[in-house]
């Protein structure tokens, strides 16, 4: 059992690094940084889009509309530590 939470944390810290490449690509991309034509570039942004995109469209729902700035990867990003936090308070004493 502690080999099934030693994988949902390590998913759980990767799943961390995907939504702050993907914010740091959006911004790379608003801001003209990255030449958005490029095929690569497109399908890097493109995949990244796919990985977190369902996740953050019900918090974007949820929270109010603040213009320019979408604050739903750091609320994602708060919802994963807080369940990392509960599995390695509550998950891990309880397994042998």
């Amino acid at each position: 059992m502690k080999a099934v939470l030693d994988i949902i944390m390590m998913l759980l810290s990767f799943y961390t690094w995907i939504i702050i490449a993907s914010a740091v690509f959006s911004w790379l991309y608003a801001f003209n940084v990255v030449n958005p034509r490029n095929q690569f570039v497109g399908m890097i942004g493109n995949s990244l889009y796919q990985m977190t995109e369902p996740l953050l469209r019900p918090i974007r729902r949820i929270m109010p509309n603040l213009g320019a700035i979408d604050i739903s990867p750091i609320v994602l990003l708060f919802a994963i530590f807080f369940l990392q936090r509960i599995i390695v308070r509550y998950g891990y004493p309880n397994v042998f």
